[in-house]
């Protein structure tokens, strides 16, 4: 069988709901031989004309060390299995930097957590995340509720 996904992007948040996607995304890597790729992105806070300083700079790099110590456990599975596997952190606008990472990094499928649409709250539910990632990249996108 030739290997239909080659590279996935997970990205996550880091709260137990990415299981089933982390789940999913290893079984896929493992069956299809893929590279998967660990996204976690920090919404940067930013302030209308006011520059980042030293004290922001040093918060922000203390967010980022423990979030890649997160996204490093998470992907010993992928490693002890042989998965190419490889870990990042972003700051930034999440949906942004998840499409722009999918498109510069030649991500051919997407596994994210979702949760069910409620038909009676639209405001809700379309506006998350999974749902305008599943608007704004081009390659296949898996979510998992």
């Amino acid at each position: 069988m030739i290997p239909r996904f080659k590279h996935i992007l997970v990205p996550v948040d880091l709260t137990p709901k990415n299981r089933a996607a982390l789940e999913i995304a290893f079984e896929l890597a493992v069956e299809n031989k893929a590279r998967v790729s660990l996204l976690h992105v920090t919404e940067k806070i930013e302030l209308p004309g006011e520059e980042p300083d030293d004290e922001s700079r040093v918060f922000y790099e203390k967010i980022r060390l423990r979030f890649m110590t997160e996204l490093e456990t998470m992907s010993q599975r992928f490693a002890e299995a042989r998965v190419e596997v490889e870990t990042k952190v972003h700051l930034g606008k999440p949906l942004q930097e998840i499409v722009e990472f999918s498109t510069t990094h030649k991500v051919d499928l997407i596994i994210m957590s979702s949760h069910a649409i409620q038909p009676n709250d639209g405001v809700q539910s379309w506006g998350t995340l999974s749902y305008k990632v599943s608007i704004a990249c081009p390659c296949p996108i898996l979510l998992v509720k």
